[in-house]
């Protein structure tokens, strides 16, 4: 699957982004893509969708061009955010986590790559992109009591859950969140690196890593103590738990005030 940015619609006369699967690889992940951004059509930080189709050798998705990523900017920042900035994209994110989960879909891909800024006008807003691997969750909830679920989604910043093969939810969402805002702080996460034959040993270690450490653990004396309470929070929710975003939020939000 290939992501063209800057090619020019001629009948909209704007620049579009055009992502592109070839027809032999089938049209299912490009066509349910579709399908969730028609269904999050409207809100805040979700970019519009202008055609989706075929065309001659590949199935198209035609959608707004946005800007830079979180990992783009990481990088530009010499891969570390300040304390600041690290809260201003908190607040965005869970804003832009509740919305889609309000609408009745998961996400179940969150890391920097997957959130890009707007342009112009859209500067400052922060748009969650990507939904091939998103589940509505009233498909999610028949399969809420199964273990042994496929790995799914970028293993870095997946939730426990995740990694024990259970069925995703709201939380996950919110704790792969966590997980990112600790590396844009930080600069890097206690399980990046670690040495693995093959991605299923790989994925073991990093779930055994991620269970050995608390919220506590994880952020010590590096990060204020609200950032463990978030870690800790969205660990505990349970399948059917309706996160509360506000809560979540002010969490960060407090900080940002004292800090």
């Amino acid at each position: 699957m290939i992501r063209t940015k800057s090619r020019t619609d001629i009948q909209l006369d704007q620049e579009v982004a055009i992502k592109l699967t070839n027809v032999r690889d089938g049209r299912d992940m490009l066509e349910r893509e579709a399908g969730t951004y028609n269904a999050l059509a409207g809100g805040i930080g979700i970019p519009r969708v202008w055609w989706f189709g075929e065309e001659c050798d590949f199935y198209v998705l035609v959608e707004d061009l946005l800007g830079p990523s979180l990992e783009d900017l990481f990088n530009y920042c010499n891969r570390k955010f300040s304390l600041k900035t690290t809260l201003l994209i908190a607040d965005q994110l869970i804003s832009r986590m509740e919305y889609i989960h309000l609408k009745g879909f998961l996400h179940r891909d969150i890391k920097p790559e997957n959130f890009l800024m707007g342009t112009g006008m859209h500067g400052n807003i922060l748009y969650a992109v990507d939904f091939g691997l998103a589940k509505e969750f009233c498909d999610a909830e028949r399969y809420k009591d199964f273990e042994g679920r496929p790995f799914g989604g970028t293993s870095r910043y997946a939730s426990i859950n995740n990694h024990k093969g259970r069925e995703q939810s709201f939380g996950d969402d919110l704790e792969s969140i966590g997980y990112m805002l600790w590396y844009f702080a930080c600069g890097s996460l206690p399980w990046q690196g670690l040495k693995a034959t093959t991605d299923k040993e790989r994925n073991e270690l990093l779930k055994e890593k991620k269970l050995s450490l608390s919220g506590k653990d994880l952020c010590g004396d590096v990060l204020p103590g609200e950032f463990a309470t978030y870690i800790n929070c969205t660990r505990s929710l349970r399948f059917n738990d309706k996160p509360n975003y506000s809560y979540l939020r002010g969490l960060f939000r407090r900080v940002f005030r004292s800090e």
